[in-house]
């Protein structure tokens, strides 16, 4: 799809559900949610653009590019709507999802996401351990395939995204925000997105980071199963 080959599994049958794993991460991320949902929904899971196995000899990457992607998936597995969970950057691409292809998204459910990358939205001491990483590639022109790959990551990190307000408003489809009460993203800022989307539901984790669906998996998957 759109000048790139997505690796792609399929698990399960029933109504659609597509699990997008964040920066960096594989289909992998999603094992432990998996097996669960398959009992239930055809479970569509793919390795995000520059990532896993779906490699992108491009030199730009953005989440609406990735988010572009899976709506291009989508329509070529012949799904006009379908269920969708999104951790980290995956909650960044499900909320553009729900904003740039609204009826390819039935209801919602995004864990640590954030709409902008500034302290706002991040905690410093998140920034300030990439940054070095960010500077040190930023100031390298002969990047080899892996430093391309990663510089990719790390920019849209420190850099992006950047969704206004306005644009949440936008989503229709029922959405669950999800974060954990010590996660990378600020409490105020998951709060903001809650508030923003008119069907929003908020659900924070007591004693949680950033990997709810790990730290909290049987939980995770009550909860969000309940919620689809």
């Amino acid at each position: 799809v759109r000048a790139i080959k997505l690796y792609v599994q399929t698990y399960g049958s029933g109504n659609p559900l597509l699990f997008i794993h964040g920066s960096g991460g594989t289909i992998a991320d999603w094992k432990l949610q998996i097996p669960v949902f398959a009992q239930k929904y055809m479970v569509i899971i793919a390795d995000s653009r520059n990532q896993g196995k779906s490699v992108d000899a491009g030199d730009s990457l953005s989440y609406e590019m990735m988010a572009d992607d899976y709506a291009a998936l989508l329509d070529a597995m012949k799904i006009d709507s379908a269920y969708m969970a999104g951790w980290s950057d995956g909650g960044i691409n499900g909320l553009l999802m729900a904003i740039r292809h609204p009826k390819k998204v039935s209801k919602l459910a995004v864990t640590g996401a954030n709409c902008w990358p500034d302290t706002t939205a991040v905690f410093e001491e998140v920034r300030t351990m990439v940054q070095p990483i960010y500077t040190l590639l930023k100031n390298n022109p002969a990047k080899n395939a892996r430093q391309k790959m990663q510089w990719k990551l790390i920019r849209l990190l420190l850099d992006e995204p950047h969704i206004p307000v306005s644009d949440l408003q936008k989503i229709k489809c029922p959405t669950l925000v999800i974060g954990g009460d010590h996660d990378v993203i600020k409490e105020e800022h998951t709060m903001l997105i809650f508030k923003n989307i008119p069907q929003a539901y908020l659900w924070i984790l007591p004693n949680s980071g950033h990997s709810t669906p790990i730290n909290y998996k049987e939980m995770f998957n009550t909860v969000v199963g309940d919620f689809f």
